[in-house]
Formats: C-alpha cells, structure tokens, sequence
C-alpha cells in the first residue's frame, strides 16, 4: 500500500474458490495467466483484493495448493476479517466496527442448540464475528427464519447466510462481503488513494452484495452458481456495469477488464514472440515477467529456436553481470544463461509451473533500478521460493541486467543448495 502515489487506476477485489481459483483447471492454466498479466502490467500501480468465505487459516492452506498472487488486501471469513500485506495485518478499526454492532457469540451459540439439524463447523472456521454450521438437506430455508425471529427476540441485529444447500453462517448485519468493500473504498477515499475503477469478481450468492455498490464494475464468470445468475436477472439484469461473462474463472476477469476497458488484458502467457515484444523502461518489473515466462517454456521443452532467445537474453547482460544463487555461490550471469541450454525440455511432459509475485520497482532512477519479487517454481508436488532481487542499468533506451541475487524465501518448502536442482 506505501507505494501508491497516487489514485491506482484498477483495484480487482474477487472471490476466491471457482472464481479467481479453478479447482477443474488441475494446469492452473486460467490462474497463471491472470498472474503474469497482473504482474506484468498492474501490480506497479493498481490494487489486488481477495474477499473469500475461507477463515485466515484456510486460505493459507489454499496459497499452499495453488499458485495465487499475495494481494494487498485480503478479505476473509465473508467479509468479517479485513487485513493487509503479506504479514495479514489486521485492520482493528474495521473489527471495532462489528463490535459496536448488535453482536454476542454466545446468544448465537445457545439459540442455535435449539436445532438439530445444524452441526457446527471445525474450529477453523469459526471466528470472533462469525458462527458457522452445517445444515442438513432441505432445512435452510425455514430453519433461517425462525432462527433469524428468535435472534432478533435476543437482542440481536446479524445477518443470516445460506449457501451451497448446505451451509449457514451467523454474521453481524454489518458484516458481509459488500460492507467491507464499501468500509474500504471509504478508507482509501480517506487516504487519497481511491481507485479510478474497482472490478468485483465473484460466482456464488456470497458475492451478490459486491454487485450493488454503486459504480463498481462487476462480472459474474460463466461457471457461476444459479442462484447468484437468478439474483442478477432479478436485480442486476439491466445494468450494463455487471455481466456475465463466457469465460471462467479467471479467464472470466481478465475477459472483463477487456470488455470494461480497464487496462491492458493480454497476459503475457498468450504471447509466443519473446523478442519483439518492447522493453518498457519507466517498468522494468516487466523484464523480469518475460525472463521467466522463458525460462518456464525452455524447461517445458515449448520454444523452438531457442538458442536464439538465449543469445538475446545474454546479450542483454552487462559483461561482468552476476548471479547469486541462493547457497550464496556466485556465477557469471552470462554463463549461467548458456547454460540453460542444457536444461532445455528437462520438465516436458511435468507439471512444472514458474511464476512471480510482487515484482516492485525500487530505486528507479534515469540510471539504474532495482527490482525485488518472489520468484515460485513448482515441479509436481514439490515448490521452491525465491526472494529475488535484480539490478538493471539503462543504456541506449535498453534494460541492462547487472545482478541477480537470490536467497530463500521463508516460504520455500525445499531450500536445496544444490545447484543442479535450482537453476536460476
């Protein structure tokens, strides 16, 4: 959040499961994609949520099975928890907000013992401003109202969620997916740095309250529920700033920043020519996007010709470049890109996966800058992180890659110092 300078011009906020997340797509093709565009051509200036019914701890086990960006702001638990960065900052002004709600865990707790056929959720998902059940099959319905009368005889003002026809979660009226987009558009307006476009992104009726702010854009993806796809034709039918879209999940999003023209909506991924693809300077992070794009495809055993991208790629290094491998042993980068050559189609026919996170420019200056992201790799079921930092030069209106250094990430499963396994 400390590097915007200005209003971003695009803040995605979406949901989670069967919507930024394809769980049928087992390539993570769609989520791959939607990463290197973000990548690639927003993460410098421009907001990412994730609001998602998942609890914190959940989620985290979510970031573990698939390659997700981090966001800067991620909403959890439907909108009950707001936090921020990668530590998951906790926003204590929003959780003071419920508090002064009509809200006691505890009321819910005794009035919902009154029904048998609701079953408490695992520990996980049950969180200071939310209750959460599981219900048996056909009960909804009815069991929501006479639980939401017998609340409101107790006192309390809360808001009662069925979903997938199995589950009801007790939150505070105040709560909610759209409360806290709304709390915290308020906030950045507040801090001067209210987005010029905001995109809601969702495929369930979790997500029907992200569609009803005012001036949001909003794309239901095609895989989306029925029930979400019947409230739009009740409510949302004739606004042209929600549509349905043809593509799913995240294909879905990146589909809808085309159609809205919010920005540039070509991944990366969806570009087969490395070479005449301009070098944007005032953006080098996007250097950094391509390299590894390459080096993904190299392993894959997807590019043909590739000694000539490689000639490229060492070319664009500074004679005495240098690359420190996270065993902390330094080699000529030069020689270190030759030497891909010899990796070429060593992942064929593998789920091997490469990708960045959080490519952020620092010291830019006419002269030289500095890039820092986490670079991920994945080989079936094994995943490596790197904190990553590289240092360009400008000569001539071209990039000029003088060091790469690498060191484990905290998030790393494997820190192998073998250089055989850890490439670049």
């Amino acid at each position: 959040m400390e590097r915007l300078i200005s209003h971003p011009p695009l803040m995605i906020v979406s949901d989670l499961d069967h919507t930024m997340v394809d769980h049928q797509d087992h390539e993570n093709l769609s989520l791959l994609r939607f990463n290197s565009l973000w990548e690639d051509a927003y993460r410098r200036d421009s907001l990412l949520v994730f609001s998602t019914a998942r609890s914190p701890i959940l989620y985290k086990e979510l970031r573990k099975e698939k390659p997700l960006l981090t966001p800067d702001i991620i909403i959890t638990s439907i909108g009950t928890e707001i936090a921020f960065g990668n530590s998951m900052v906790p926003d204590h002004a929003w959780v003071e907000t419920l508090n002064s709600d009509k809200w006691n865990r505890e009321i819910v707790l005794e009035e919902t013992r009154k029904f048998p056929a609701l079953t408490l959720q695992p520990k996980t998902e049950q969180r200071l401003h939310k209750v959460s059940f599981y219900i048996d099959e056909g009960k909804g319905e009815a069991l929501t109202k006479e639980l939401s009368q017998l609340l409101e005889k107790r006192g309390l003002d809360v808001k009662i969620i069925y979903s997938w026809g199995k589950n009801v979660d007790v939150i505070p009226r105040g709560a909610g997916k759209g409360e806290a987009l709304e709390y915290l558009l308020k906030k950045l307006q507040a801090e001067g740095s209210f987005p010029v476009n905001t995109l809601a992104c969702g495929d369930s009726e979790h997500d029907t309250e992200l569609f009803s702010i005012p001036d949001v854009h909003g794309v239901m993806v095609s895989n989306s529920q029925e029930e979400l796809l019947k409230w739009r034709s009740e409510n949302a039918l004739d606004n042209p700033k929600v549509i349905h879209s043809t593509e799913r999940c995240a294909d879905g999003i990146i589909q809808a920043i085309g159609h809205f023209k919010l920005g540039p909506n070509l991944s990366p991924r969806d570009v087969s020519e490395f070479l005449k693809r301009k070098r944007d300077i005032a953006n080098p992070g996007q250097e950094v996007v391509r390299f590894y794009l390459f080096y993904e495809r190299l392993r894959r055993g997807e590019i043909k010709n590739y000694e000539t991208y490689i000639a490229n790629f060492k070319e664009s290094c500074h004679q005495g470049a240098v690359f420190v491998h996270p065993s902390g042993a330094e080699k000529s980068l030069r020689d270190t890109i030759e030497e891909l050559q010899k990796c070429y189609g060593d992942k064929r026919g593998k789920k091997f996966w490469v990708w960045v996170d959080q490519v952020m420019v620092k010291d830019n200056t006419p002269e030289k800058c500095i890039v820092k992201f986490a670079k991920w790799e994945q080989c079936e079921d094994e995943r490596k992180c790197c904190t990553t930092t590289v240092e360009f030069t400008s000569k001539g209106g071209d990039l000029v890659w003088e060091k790469v250094n690498q060191i484990w990430s905290e998030d790393s499963e494997v820190k192998d110092d073998d250089n055989s396994r850890w490439i670049l």
